[in-house]
């Protein structure tokens, strides 16, 4: 099983947007992210299913109206990517697909 995530390393772009509106980054150690999805060949389906929330939109503090208000360049670069924490017993092994530092 896995539990989308945020790495700190994957912050980014985000973590000063989000500070701006008083809002905590939730990001866990690098290690703790086992694996990175490049969902760029979804990025329109991902941004409409976001603007399907029009409430959240609409609003300063919620992550969906801030990403509405950035550049169409930053909010691909912050939503091009998801990831993911591996949730098994034991030690995660190193797969192809871990991130690195």
């Amino acid at each position: 099983m896995y539990c989308a995530t945020h790495p700190e390393s994957g912050v980014g772009d985000l973590g000063p947007l989000l500070e701006a509106v008083g809002k905590p980054v939730l990001a866990v150690p690098d290690a703790y992210a086992t694996t990175a999805v490049d969902v760029t060949p979804w990025l329109e389906q991902k941004w409409s299913a976001i603007l399907a929330h029009r409430g959240e939109v609409a609003r300063d503090r919620p992550l969906p109206g801030i990403l509405a208000r950035l550049p169409e360049v930053i909010r691909r670069r912050i939503i091009a990517t998801e990831f993911f924490t591996r949730l098994a017993t034991g030690p995660v092994p190193d797969l192809p697909h871990r991130l690195t530092a």
